[in-house]
């Protein structure tokens, strides 16, 4: 049976089904759990990250062990399962949203963007006198014992017990803070949650996306439904495959604890072996990185987007030694004031260019799915009784409704109408694309290259901006649309897709919006709860602590001096566009084209100098077994790579419960 048949066979089945009570209270509270756990693991502990990416460990995990507890329940008590394949996977989707909203994605930087104005205040920046004034009484905690106590621990906080710890809290500083973020995020969640929703089925239906980050857990579904899973576990491709990472991890881990022990390396530092000179210098810094996960969800994407992303990465190393051979030097200065997480060289201002040009074309690509949208949003009866009108009508308006709420939230807090509306829609533009590149390419680790106030300085220029909108434009895109290793975007469009042909889609669809504003009141208040007890100074947060100044830092020379950037960087953005387009309508015009357009939008992402390597052996392997195997070798060798994908996250769910009782954890994954 082909792969596509497959599916449909899957969809056929899943159509008419309904998932059971208990599975939307086990998808809940095992929600909450990994958000009010994650926080202490990843924060205080530091060990292996439960959630963060976009294939996190936790709910893969945990998942796994669902369905052989649940298949060994059925066979050896005889009763109908206790959960489903889709109840289950569905179950997984639920945790994938949440997961991140407890670290990268929210709660990991959010209290010190609200802080750190007041705390690294000093006579030399100036924070005091420029950017204080500035701060919405409402958005930020005045109160300095609060904001000390928040950084240096409650004065004998690690020996009290939980209960007692929040009755010492001072809560009343936190509580209008809290309440006007919380509008903010709540209104923002509501209108990505419509905003995916809408563009859903565009991708699924008329695109028809592989989804390589959905496959694995969808294998699992279908061997518990058709019971066939000890087939499926059986399988002599799959074993082979689990056991390479296991092996790997096993001899890794216990050198960790045990240096006696051998070991296998898996990061080469190949950058000494080129040249500091000449064509190969953008190679200098070159890492080989080994992970047998993302090898696996390489093999699993599309050939086209698979070579995409390791060949953009090699060419844009070469780009470099281009521009070193040619006498062409671009000093950091030109780049002005940038936002970018990684930013740093001005020609990765491409991106900008590249991200507005690919966004219009996934405009154009679904403007007849728009077209019927608007028909269906402003009709007002349903004589033909289309399945998607309700649908379309309801994400259509809480689109605008969500729109226009943001727009009023930032009007409220002094930001002007016109300046409002270009905020939110770079911040649209950039989340929406990122949403493609995860889903279609998957990428378990995304990070952006610019953000999207660097695109907005670049084509208008920061000084359309008041102080305020600057203020308020540069916090806002740091605690939601920056840090988007953990977004919630591109999960739930992984959550739309997998339940899709499930009945009950209100109840879904609620369910997701209700665990995605209780996880975020959860998540902060089990990160509030760590920082009062420990200090934001003495728990792993030197990362956000160090990102969150350099925002305020960049805000400073923008309100005093308003620096602009140099000519290059528009010249660049413009090179960037030029060749997206070029892309883009190459990919859209010929079947043969080889190179896909994410693939360039990944070109400087710190994220590729983890992955190249693994997407290269993945579509090295990928393309070997459909020239001299075809389809019947690659539905055989798609075992092994997802049993490389299990075997990693396996070892890494083991390794990380045993981290709990041990002062170091071995990393499996990268973090």
């Amino acid at each position: 049976m082909s792969t596509k048949k497959g599916e449909k066979l899957l969809e056929k089945r899943e159509k008419g089904t309904a998932i059971r009570l208990r599975a939307f209270i086990l998808s809940f509270i095992l929600s909450i759990l990994i958000c009010a756990f994650t926080p202490f693991n990843n924060v205080y502990r530091n060990a292996t990250p439960l959630g963060g990416g976009y294939f996190p460990l936790a709910p893969f995990y945990l998942l796994f062990w669902l369905t052989i507890i649940t298949a060994l329940s059925r066979k050896i008590f005889k009763i109908n399962a206790l959960l489903t394949g889709t109840e289950l996977i569905f179950t997984w989707g639920l945790m994938l949203l949440v997961s991140g909203i407890a670290y990268t994605g929210f709660a990991r930087t959010f209290f010190i963007n609200l802080t750190a104005p007041f705390y690294f205040a000093s006579v030399e920046n100036q924070w005091q006198t420029i950017i204080q004034p500035l701060l919405p009484g409402d958005l930020f905690p005045r109160n300095s014992a609060a904001i000390g106590m928040l950084y240096n621990g409650i004065k004998g906080g690690q020996d009290m017990g939980w209960i007692e710890l929040v009755s010492k809290i001072p809560w009343a500083s936190w509580a209008v803070p809290f309440f006007s973020w919380g509008i903010f995020m709540l209104i923002c969640y509501f209108m990505i949650l419509c905003l995916v929703h809408m563009v859903s089925r565009q991708a699924m239906e008329n695109e028809r996306m592989n989804f390589p980050l959905l496959i694995v857990p969808r294998m699992m579904q279908k061997a518990l439904d058709e019971k066939k899973l000890s087939e499926f576990f059986g399988n002599k491709f799959l074993l082979i495959g689990i056991s390479i990472p296991v092996f790997l991890h096993l001899l890794n881990g216990l050198n960790f604890y045990f240096p006696s022990f051998p070991h296998i390396n898996t990061l080469i530092l190949a950058g000494p072996y080129f040249p500091r000179q000449g064509i190969l210098t953008g190679f200098i810094k070159l890492k080989l990185y080994f992970y047998p996960a993302f090898i696996g969800f390489a093999f699993l994407a599309s050939k086209q987007v698979s070579f995409s992303f390791w060949f953009f990465f090699i060419a844009g190393a070469f780009f470099t030694g281009v521009l070193s051979v040619m006498g062409l030097s671009f000093p950091a200065s030109e780049l002005g004031t940038t936002f970018g997480p990684t930013l740093s060289k001005p020609e990765e201002t491409q991106m900008i260019g590249a991200f507005i040009v690919f966004a219009i074309f996934l405009i154009w690509l679904a403007r007849f799915h728009f077209r019927e949208m608007m028909v269906h949003a402003f009709q007002t009866g349903n004589k033909n009784l289309d399945p998607n009108y309700l649908g379309d009508k309801i994400t259509f308006w809480g689109t605008g409704f969500g729109f226009t709420a943001l727009t009023i939230w930032f009007l409220f807090h002094g930001v002007a109408l016109a300046q409002s509306i270009l905020l939110i829609v770079f911040f649209i533009l950039f989340t929406m694309v990122a949403v493609r590149v995860v889903c279609q390419g998957g990428v378990t680790y995304f990070t952006l290259t610019v953000a999207p106030l660097d695109a907005i300085n670049t084509i208008f220029g920061l000084n359309i901006f008041s102080n305020i909108a600057l203020v308020m434009g540069s916090i806002s895109q740091k605690i939601l649309f920056v840090d988007l290793r953990e977004s919630v975007a591109p999960s739930i469009l992984h959550t739309l897709r997998i339940t899709r042909r499930i009945k009950g889609q209100g109840a879904i669809i609620f369910t997701i919006f209700l665990a995605m504003i209780t996880c975020l009141f959860v998540s902060a208040f089990a990160m509030i709860l760590l920082c009062y007890k420990y200090g934001i100074r003495e728990l792993q947060l030197d990362w956000a602590t160090r990102t969150t100044i350099s925002v305020y830092n960049n805000i400073l020379p923008l309100i005093q001096n308003n620096i602009s950037q140099g000519d290059s960087i528009r010249l660049f953005a413009i090179a960037g566009a030029i060749v997206m387009g070029i892309l883009v309508i190459c990919y859209h015009r010929f079947y043969w084209w080889p190179l896909h357009p994410i693939g360039y939008l990944m070109l400087y992402s710190s994220a590729m100098r983890i992955l190249w390597l693994s997407f290269f052996i993945g579509w090295a392997f990928n393309a070997l077994c459909m020239r001299y195997g075809g389809i019947i070798l690659f539905r055989k060798m798609r075992y092994f790579f997802a049993g490389l994908i299990m075997g990693d996250f396996l070892m890494g769910g083991t390794w990380a419960i045993i981290g709990l009782f041990t002062e170091y954890g071995y990393q499996v994954l990268p973090t």
